[in-house]
């Protein structure tokens, strides 16, 4: 049986060497991610992860810096249903990176009040991702920080 995974784009904004981690809101405790999405029938990668990053922080001003150039996979914990998105077993990711060139203002969770990802945001070294996510995204999470940690490190202050 070929296992189906939902195509998805995760999103690591940066600023000033650090990266934007977001709290879930739909959970009491704190559970950091990454903003991530769905991308849609036809839409361009970079496309989704704009339109994610909007729909989910109100972000807009941010300059596309960087793309992994092969993707990510998790699968959803088993018997969970808040992951579930039958037919698919978990989420295949492309990653970009975003440089961000406006304030702390600018960020708004309730860009769709139906729809509130996330409660609460920190700017932190990219290292400390892996640290914070769920185990079955810890992997994932290691690659993206392996990959765009450099490149990160490698952005002049603006």
């Amino acid at each position: 049986m070929c296992k189906l995974y939902r195509k998805n784009v995760g999103v690591v904004v940066c600023k000033e060497k650090k990266v934007l981690l977001c709290a879930r809101s739909d959970h009491e405790d704190l559970h950091w991610q990454f903003p991530q999405g769905g991308v849609e029938e036809g839409e361009d990668i970079i496309e989704a992860a704009r339109r994610e990053l909007w729909e989910e922080t109100g972000i807009k001003n941010v300059k596309f810096v960087s793309k992994i150039p092969f993707l990510l996979r998790y699968d959803f914990p088993m018997g969970d249903k808040k992951h579930c998105y039958y037919p698919y077993v978990g989420q295949e990711q492309s990653w970009l990176l975003f440089e961000f060139f406006g304030s702390d203002s600018d960020i708004n969770f309730e860009v769709d009040p139906k729809c509130v990802e996330f409660k609460k945001f920190e700017w932190v070294d990219i290292s400390e991702a892996p640290k914070r996510i769920v185990a079955f995204k810890k992997d994932v999470y290691t690659q993206v920080a392996n990959y765009f940690a450099p490149i990160i490190r490698s952005l002049k202050n603006e």
